[in-house]
């Protein structure tokens, strides 16, 4: 996002507008919507497994189905995991942008994005772009959480490794290989190799 910093008095001269950048996240919300929508959903089914051995039949099996619904078996479940995930992303997303609260920091640095209102509208404006900025990472995000049920019908795979295969784990797994090649490339960079060797 464009940001339009006012020049400076530097003794009788005025210095120009320093044109800058607002980096805005695709998923800024990270892991939390997914371990959000696991909590939420996995809670109904540990609370029915207390109950499944119930000796009143109905609350047996009113139980046995909550079970049986929020366990994972079910086809229903990674619809609406995918659901509250994207849910979440939004939501989260919404609440750490408004806590950084940009309308306000930048009014007092007399920074400006251009043809926008400085303050509550530069705000309003930020919180659209980065809605729409999300909506792609947000869904995204839904198809990484149930990629491994997606996997399960078209390989044999158990539950077991199911659970190996989280959306959780694999995002940890991209993060920690993304991490490593950022650290490998700085410290080719401090020893002096050429960044075309580096990349190619």
């Amino acid at each position: 996002m464009p940001v339009l910093f006012p020049g400076r008095r530097v003794g009788n001269r005025m210095s120009m507008p320093v044109r800058s950048n607002l980096p805005l996240m695709v998923n800024m919300a990270g892991m939390i919507p997914l371990i959000f929508a696991q909590t939420i959903l996995s809670f109904p089914a540990l609370v029915a497994s207390y109950f499944l051995n119930s000796k009143v039949e109905w609350w047996a099996n009113f139980n046995n189905g909550v079970y049986n619904f929020f366990s994972g078996t079910n086809a229903f479940y990674p619809i609406l995991y995918f659901l509250m995930v994207v849910g979440f992303t939004f939501f989260y997303t919404d609440v750490l942008f408004t806590q950084q609260n940009y309308g306000d920091n930048l009014k007092k640095q007399g920074a400006q994005i251009p043809g926008v209102v400085r303050g509550g509208p530069t705000q309003k404006y930020l919180t659209k772009v980065q809605r729409r900025i999300t909506f792609p990472g947000a869904f995204f995000l839904g198809f990484v959480a149930v990629l491994p049920y997606i996997l399960k019908l078209f390989l044999p795979l158990s539950q077991s490794t199911l659970f190996v295969i989280s959306a959780a784990g694999l995002l940890i797994v991209v993060g920690v290989v993304r991490d490593t090649f950022t650290i490998i490339e700085t410290e080719l960079k401090v020893h002096g190799y050429d960044e075309s060797i580096i990349k190619g």
